[in-house]
């Protein structure tokens, strides 16, 4: 209650010309331009203005006819028409009277209580907006209605129609292609390499590596790429033979003579292709025990040494570092937007059949699962109430606020365009009630003697 009044009272210092904080939107909010339907509604209001108007001074008419007719001896009848049209014209002008007082000063005159409208305009604003708040924008109130209406069941039903499937597709397929060229390149680039630099540098990698690395060892899963390496070296043994003994002859000293040199050459060579071959052909050659136990103790280190650990983290912050670590992300970036705009655009892409079966399934689901269609009401309602939970005051503010800015005068005219011709059917039923009413008054008081 305190609230509303501090707002009302806001409302008219301003309306008054004193001096108060400026509303939080701003300059005041005119209307929409007037179009051919508000002329329509003018002329409307005048038609009926006219017609009221035609009505009292015809019952002011007949008043002073039949004033006149008794008056010059017409009989007891015209006493019963006077006191009809008497009481005609006093229902008539009282209710043109509450009728000019919600919009002007009737005749200007300073009459307390009118011209309410133009006066009244920002408490109005007030009062519609905390209806509108209390009514509206109540959560028990909104929770009703959306349970009533059932969203889930009916978007189920909707989405689980293939056309509707198809052009929520499109859309979403639009709005991720819009989404992907608005997004710049070095914008990516800058957050993908800042989150990754942030989550680096707070997470030490070493123990995660270790523990990896050992359940590698401990499944084998290493073993093919043993298998792999062992079997590329045998072939590239092979297939550059000579260059591997020349290689062993160039670094024989000097003295040697060439003949040992090229002796040495094959030799080590040939042991060379045994030791690769014998890797490559037996699994359990010890070479390969000495790697699995290498390993396993490198595993170790990374989950436990100290040393071994910052060794790792100094690198890890080197290979951060580097330009080329950045471009590798941008230009990963640049290949995946490329590809998921080339899948957005193709209507027959996995992509978009994918998110059409999935919209479709989604549908379908609704529709018959019970349970998931109670989850997504739920959802439904309880983001709408916290929506309007939380943005009331802003809603209801900015109604308020903006009939605050609206033109007195142009307010009034606006209001009298779309109820004026409803309410000179007040004046209308006025006049004739009236005139009912002081007829039934005139007989009673006849019959009684009066």
């Amino acid at each position: 209650m305190g609230e509303r009044l501090d707002r009302v009272e806001r409302m008219e210092r301003r309306t008054t010309g004193q001096t108060a904080a400026p509303p939080p939107r701003g300059a005041a909010v005119p209307f929409a331009a007037d179009g051919p339907l508000d002329a329509e509604r003018r002329r409307g209001v005048r038609r009926m203005k006219a017609f009221a108007t035609g009505l009292l001074l015809g019952v002011a008419l007949v008043y002073a006819l039949a004033t006149w007719a008794r008056s010059s001896g017409a009989g007891g009848w015209t006493g019963y028409v006077a006191a009809a049209a008497e009481a005609g014209m006093v229902g008539a002008l009282a209710d043109w009277f509450a009728v000019t007082a919600l919009f002007r000063r009737p005749m200007g005159l300073p009459i307390p209580h009118t011209a309410i409208i133009p006066t009244k305009k920002d408490q109005l604003g007030v009062s519609l907006g905390e209806f509108v708040g209390e009514n509206f924008l109540s959560g028990d109130v909104v929770r009703m209605r959306l349970r009533a209406v059932g969203i889930g069941s009916r978007l189920g039903a909707w989405l689980a129609d293939p056309e509707h499937a198809d052009r929520v597709t499109a859309e979403l397929a639009t709005a991720l292609r819009g989404a992907l060229t608005v997004l710049r390149d070095s914008d990516v680039q800058a957050v993908v390499g800042e989150a990754i630099n942030r989550r680096a540098a707070t997470q030490e990698i070493a123990p995660g590596l270790g523990k990896l690395l050992e359940r590698v060892v401990a499944e084998g899963g290493h073993r093919r790429a043993v298998d792999l390496v062992c079997l590329r070296a045998h072939d590239w043994l092979v297939e550059h033979n000579e260059s591997v003994m020349q290689a062993v002859a160039g670094g024989a000293p000097g003295w040697t003579p060439r003949f040992v040199d090229r002796k040495v050459g094959e030799r080590v060579y040939k042991e060379l292709l045994r030791f690769v071959t014998e890797m490559r052909d037996m699994p359990d050659h010890p070479a390969r025990g000495a790697l699995d136990r290498f390993l396993t103790d490198f595993a170790g280190d990374l989950r436990s040494d100290t040393d071994t650990r910052a060794r790792v983290e100094r690198l890890k912050s080197e290979v951060l570092g580097r330009g080329d670590v950045q471009d590798l992300i941008a230009s990963t970036w640049a290949s995946v937007r490329s590809m998921i705009v080339a899948a957005a655009e193709d209507e027959r892409s996995e992509l978009r059949l994918r998110a059409r079966a999935a919209i479709l399934s989604l549908g379908g689901r609704m529709v018959t699962d019970r349970r998931l269609r109670g989850k997504v009401d739920g959802w439904l309602e309880d983001a709408a109430v916290y929506v309007v939970t939380t943005y009331r005051n802003e809603i209801t503010s900015l109604i308020t606020e903006t009939v605050a800015g609206w033109d007195a005068e142009h307010t009034s005219r606006k209001i009298e365009a779309h109820i004026g011709r409803d309410l000179q059917f007040i004046r209308i039923n006025g006049t004739v009630v009236g005139a009912l009413a002081g007829l039934v008054i005139y007989t009673v008081s006849r019959a009684l003697g009066g």
